[in-house]
This record gives C-alpha cells, sequence and structure tokens, in this order.
C-alpha cells in the first residue's frame, strides 16, 4: 500500500482547484518579474571581446548573427576538461529545439565555454548538438562575467559570483570537495575537482542597438533552474525531483550505467 495520501475524485478536485489558484498567483508574480527584469538599465559593453567560432574568428557583436539581442549560456567546459559538465549539457539537450525559434523571434542563443574550439566541436558533435557554441580561451569574457576564476583566486578565495562572495558550494577549497558531489561530476568532465570548480554555470542577456552592444541581464546558480527543462517536468512528476545523489549524466551514457 502507498504511503502517499488518498482520496477520492472529488477530493482530488477540491485540491487541485485550490491548488490551480496558487499556480496561477505565481504564473502572475513570473510575469511581474519577467517585466522587472526588462526594465533594467542597460550597461554598455566597450570592451572588445574575441571568440573563436565554428567560421573563424568572432567579436561579441558577431555572435549576434545579425539579430538584435544575444542569449549566452556560460556553459561550464573549461580548458583541462575532456567533456562538457553533465548538468550544462542536461539543459543545452533543449537548445537545439528553441534556438530555431529564438532565432525566428530576433534572438540568438549561444552557449560560451573556456576550452578550446576543437573540444567543443568534437562534443558538440558527440551530444548531437547544432546549437552555435563559442570559445572564450585566452579573453576575459568569462572571468568580466564571473563564471571563471583562475587559479590564484581559488587559492584566496572571496570569489564573488551569483552576486555575493563566497556563497557557493563551488567555492569550497579543492581539497575538501575531492571526495563527494562535486568530485562525482568533476570525474564526469575528464577532470579533477580544483580544475572543476574554477569553472561556474549562468546566463547573460545582450542587446545590440545602432551598432552598440548593450548587457542586460544575467543569472546564476539556482537562477538557472527555469532553464533546466529536465527540472520543469519532474517538478510536475508526481515524486517530484526524488533525487538521491548525483543521478542524471551526459544523455550518452545512461545505459552504461
Amino acid at each position: 500500500m502507498t504511503k502517499h495520501m488518498t482520496g477520492t475524485r472529488e477530493e482530488w478536485l477540491a485540491a487541485r482547484i485550490e491548488l490551480l489558484e496558487a499556480e496561477k498567483e505565481l504564473t502572475r508574480r513570473s510575469d511581474q518579474l519577467a517585466r522587472r527584469r526588462q526594465a533594467l538599465p542597460w550597461v554598455r559593453v566597450d570592451k572588445e571581446y574575441r571568440f573563436e567560432t565554428d567560421e573563424g574568428s568572432a567579436s561579441l557583436k558577431d555572435l549576434f548573427r545579425g539579430r538584435s539581442q544575444l542569449l549566452v549560456y556560460h556553459f561550464m567546459f573549461g580548458p583541462d576538461y575532456k567533456a562538457g559538465c553533465p548538468s550544462c549539457s542536461a539543459i543545452a539537450d533543449g537548445f537545439n529545439g528553441i534556438a530555431v525559434h529564438l532565432a525566428n523571434h530576433d534572438v540568438t542563443l549561444s552557449a560560451v565555454s573556456q576550452a578550446p574550439l576543437a573540444k567543443l566541436q568534437a562534443f558538440k558533435r558527440r551530444m548531437g548538438w547544432t546549437f552555435p557554441w563559442a570559445s572564450s580561451l585566452g579573453g576575459d569574457f568569462n572571468f568580466d562575467f564571473n563564471v571563471s576564476v583562475t587559479e590564484q583566486q581559488q587559492r584566496e578565495g572571496g570569489v564573488e559570483y551569483n552576486y555575493e562572495r563566497s556563497g557557493h558550494a563551488l567555492d569550497a577549497k579543492p581539497e575538501t570537495a575531492a571526495e563527494g558531489p562535486v568530485a562525482e561530476i568533476a570525474a564526469m568532465t575528464g577532470t579533477d575537482a580544483a580544475a572543476f570548480m574554477r569553472e561556474r554555470p549562468g546566463m547573460s542577456a545582450f542587446v545590440l542597438e545602432d551598432g552598440v552592444v548593450y548587457h542586460a541581464y544575467s543569472t546564476y546558480a539556482r537562477g538557472l533552474d527555469g532553464l533546466w527543462g529536465m527540472y520543469q517536468w519532474l517538478d510536475r512528476a508526481p515524486k517530484g525531483r526524488n533525487e538521491t545523489g548525483v543521478w542524471w549524466r551526459h544523455h550518452d551514457k545512461y545505459d552504461k550505467r
């Protein structure tokens, strides 16, 4: 027998209608938050960032691909990684289908990582992805947008991430993360905990107007939950996220557990 509460169809319907009111309120609040995001002041980007792409060397303006808006997913794939972060990969699994619709709404979706372009291209082929993915290796882009740290910064601590200092699990000293979830995820990327934790996930939004690029928005950590389609589905499953440890994998690795 199940340990979960059971009831009649009438009891379920009454509870469901009560829940519907709370869901509608959440939707209204989400709409309000979206308007507040869009009302944030734009910050002009004057720095000349360079990237390596499938089409060759590119500027930040080039990443827009002729459109007026650019959404960048800061994908955790450091120079020493052999594979992309499995969490970022789970998010990126939804990009192919979304990118074509965004492109026809004047929005380009692109991933950016520090790994060399050849590594990104190889992993992209393995995963069956087609969305644009640029390498920022050798530049300041990742560091300026607080999604990468240097070895020195890692040793010294106090790195800013998600608009605070030393408040994230990836700020832990590498030696304390040599075992446990971080080390387990790091192993999936083919590197150690120290190298893995020098990269952070995030997304940033940019707009191009009158030839000038502006930074409009960035979010990190659990601010990315809404982009992780897998969790949106699990939150509606009868047992929810029902998580024990690190359960997700690269999508081509589940049958090899």
